[in-house]
């Protein structure tokens, strides 16, 4: 064979195989930011609840950190089998290996049962210390039978060593019960007057959540930030419920990894699609992954928060997604999340 030409064809195929070494798992979209504050970091988002819309709250916290402060954003969903469109709640995950090279998990997911060559990469970014944000139900984020591999990270995995899992022992508290009525109470989220000046709490003010409030009881080592004033009524101005105590709804905490490193761990046990809406609420948020990421520094009062393209969160429900919806339609700036023209799975 002529030297030249398989000298070409030699080319090709390493320029087919960069190609596919560099294409995306179908169940992940990726938003590159250009340039600031957040060049050459890589955060990874894991969406997949049944219920608070977590695959419309990552998304769109990915494009503000990708957008405005540079940050590369990967979004990785529970898709269905059968034609790998978004599934909320669902353990069909795959590409996990992102976590590898990530500098920041945040994670929104419920009662999943992942693969273990998946849960592989993820119990080995928790082991190494990576900084992790937990929204929502990630207090509940897997239910994995006895007797499997990562079993312990069960949200009531009853061993002395781990015990109640990865919600308890990594975020600092596990599933326990509502404290609050969804569609029927809603929060005003207070500030601890002691922890005021912290970096996360930087320019955060008037925040008010329309999921129902959790209870928790945040590991001893943990700084409660944030507590919840459960009120009457969906609306900030409702009564307040004379029968609750302030609740505590945001924490942060030192996670002393089994590598040694020490990770920064910030949980909410609000976040739904609907809370985001909120501008107090969704500054904490973005601090939050500066804070974990260790640029507290470049906390400003005034950085940018706005939502980045059209954002159209679904009333949160069982049941009550945007169906037929793939992950790489919410690829670019400029693509709806979700698509309101998109029918929803009837609530139950």
């Amino acid at each position: 064979m002529n030297g030249k030409f398989l000298a070409l064809l030699m080319a090709l195929g390493l320029a087919l195989g960069q190609h596919v070494a560099e294409a995306q798992p179908p169940s992940h979209v990726v938003f590159e930011g250009e340039g600031g504050i957040g060049a050459g970091k890589h955060i990874v988002y894991l969406a997949s609840d049944h219920e608070y819309r977590g695959e419309e709250t990552l998304p769109a916290l990915a494009r503000i950190l990708a957008k405005n402060y540079g940050f590369k954003c990967t979004v990785v969903f529970g898709t269905n089998p059968d034609d790998g469109t978004i599934l909320p709640g669902s353990s069909n995950i795959s590409g996990l290996d992102v976590l590898d090279d990530a500098d920041l998990l945040v994670i929104f997911t419920r009662f999943l049962n992942l693969p273990d060559e998946e849960m592989d990469h993820f119990a080995a970014y928790v082991d190494r210390g990576g900084p992790i944000i937990g929204l929502r139900t990630a207090t509940h984020a897997f239910q994995i039978p006895p007797k499997r591999k990562y079993a312990r990270y069960n949200f009531m995995y009853p061993g002395k060593e781990f015990k109640k899992g990865f919600g308890r022992q990594v975020l600092g508290e596990t599933w326990v019960t509502h404290y609050g009525e969804n569609h029927r109470q809603s929060s005003n989220l207070e500030i601890e007057p002691k922890h005021a000046d912290h970096p996360i709490l930087r320019g955060v003010s008037d925040m008010h959540t329309v999921a129902g409030g959790y209870t928790a009881d945040p590991m001893e080592d943990s700084t409660i930030l944030v507590k919840g004033i459960v009120l009457n009524g969906m609306t900030a101005d409702s009564e307040v419920d004379t029968t609750k105590e302030p609740m505590p709804v945001a924490w942060v905490r030192d996670y002393h990894s089994a590598s040694g490193k020490v990770a920064r761990i910030f949980t909410t046990t609000q976040g739904a699609s609907q809370d985001i809406v909120n501008d107090g609420f969704r500054r904490m948020l973005v601090n939050a992954h500066l804070w974990c990421l260790g640029l507290s520094s470049e906390i400003k009062p005034d950085n940018p928060i706005d939502f980045v393209g059209p954002y159209n969160p679904s009333e949160f429900a069982f049941e009550g997604y945007r169906r037929g919806i793939h992950p790489h339609d919410l690829a670019g700036w400029d693509t709806p999340i979700m698509d309101p023209a998109a029918p929803t799975q009837e609530k139950k």
